[in-house]
């Protein structure tokens, strides 16, 4: 396999932007090169995609069974792209059970790691803390480091001297600079839709990686990769309609590709539409999936979409499927109370009323089982993340039965009435044997 991962010894040391960086620096010297992100994260890809100029797929060493992985890398990586996958929270780090980690990920498809190191509060100790990392698995070879956030041309040549003396190449090295930061909020990083001058920041962020980079290494290690054979035609989740119509817009964004790129491979067609728009979905489709996003970030303007609810609404009574995931599921429900208080009224087609007032974090992953009645037939690994509540809920089936990572039963989770249905869990595959 052909690439890197991007990684890092802990979160916040700047990968995303570095990796943001590269991917766009690497297409302006004409490379082809397909992006990926390590774990369940669903706001990075965007980011990827508008870097790159290419669908960015995730990568989920707990999550996905291994012949997914390989096969979605397979089949992304064709016409010889160069594979760069950035990685998720610490190189080592992973799901409460200890596996999940972009050190498995990399092992798994062959891929060298290329540690990115936030320089700022060391000097000579990165010789120690990238020797460690270096030398901790056999499987993962650490081809070279990024430095990050360096201060000064002294700063650098100590750094330099320091990974010298344990032969550790130096990728590139990038100064401390407060204009490559990104914003945040709640959920990670401030959507790429919703950055108003996402453009001139990768292309700052490229000009910042290229000042001292050394690229014909970072593409010899890259082309050091293992091929793993895959079979693209494996088994998938499988499409819960012949056409499915996709809500997509800032509120309705946290969609993995990989589902999607599925159902396409299982013969099912793909739509969008957006409901912040008031859009209704395709007349002709016959299931309807509204993603995870930040409706209650826009729960006045969602409730004000009267075209769109009716068209759900009618769906609805029409007897097709729809399937609400996080965000979607809110929507689904009775009503969402937003950060100030206020009720907004949703769909009214699932009886559970949801308040981002009352925050609680809710994070992990789960393993989900459909209860009867269920349009899924198959056990499924999902994640859940979101700071929102449940304060009321009604009548209805319960949709899966949960277990978190290390086989905790969580109890049933999600409702269902006919062939209405919404969870917190954004499903990630069948469940299986992870990598």
């Amino acid at each position: 396999m052909s690439g890197l991962l991007i990684a890092a010894p802990s979160s916040g040391s700047g990968k995303t932007t570095v990796t943001l960086g590269l991917l766009r620096a690497l297409r302006n010297r004409g490379v082809a090169v397909a992006p990926g992100k390590a774990g369940p994260d669903y706001i990075d890809p965007a980011f990827h995609a508008a870097a790159s100029g290419s669908l960015c797929l995730n990568f989920d060493p707990w999550g996905m069974r291994q012949e997914l992985i390989s096969a979605n890398a397979t089949l992304h990586r064709s016409g010889d792209r160069v594979l760069l996958i950035e990685g998720m929270m610490g190189l080592f780090d992973g799901a409460a059970d200890g596996r999940g980690t972009a050190a498995e990920l990399a092992a798994q498809l062959g891929l060298s790691v290329v540690l990115v190191v936030d320089a700022s509060r060391l000097s000579q100790s990165v010789a120690p803390l990238v020797s460690g990392f270096a030398g901790f698995r056999a499987d993962v070879r650490i081809a070279g480091v990024i430095l990050n956030k360096v201060g000064s041309d002294r700063h650098e040549m100590m750094l330099r001297q320091a990974l010298e003396a344990i032969r550790m190449p130096i990728v590139a090295v990038i100064r401390k600079d407060a204009m490559l930061a990104l914003p945040e909020r709640h959920l990670g990083l401030v959507q790429a839709g919703e950055h108003g001058a996402l453009e001139e920041f990768i292309d700052y962020a490229a000009n910042a990686v290229s000042e001292e980079c050394n690229f014909e290494f970072l593409m010899r290690i890259a082309r050091q990769g293992l091929n793993r054979p895959s079979a693209a035609n494996i088994a998938r989740l499988m499409p819960f309609g012949r056409h499915i119509a996709v809500a997509r817009d800032i509120a309705f964004a946290f969609c993995y590709e990989h589902m999607l790129l599925g159902w396409r491979r299982r013969g099912a067609e793909i739509s969008f539409f957006s409901p912040l728009a008031d859009e209704a979905p395709a007349a002709d489709a016959d299931a309807i999936y509204l993603p995870g996003g930040y409706p209650e970030l826009h729960a006045g303007k969602l409730a004000a979409a009267q075209n769109f609810a009716r068209a759900i609404r009618a769906a609805a009574a029409r007897g097709l499927r729809i399937y609400g995931e996080c965000g979607g599921y809110m929507v689904l429900g009775d009503g969402l109370i937003d950060g100030e208080g206020v009720r907004h009224e949703m769909l009214g087609l699932l009886p559970v009323v949801t308040s981002y007032e009352t925050r609680q974090r809710h994070l992990g992953y789960r393993q989900v089982t459909p209860l009867a009645g269920a349009f899924f037939d198959k056990a499924m690994t999902a994640h859940e993340f979101h700071y929102s509540t449940i304060v009321s809920e009604g009548e209805g089936d319960r949709l899966f039965s949960t277990q978190d990572a290390l086989g905790n039963d969580l109890g049933a989770a999600g409702l269902r009435r006919g062939q209405v249905a919404g969870s917190y869990m954004h499903l990630i595959d069948l469940a299986g044997t992870a990598a």
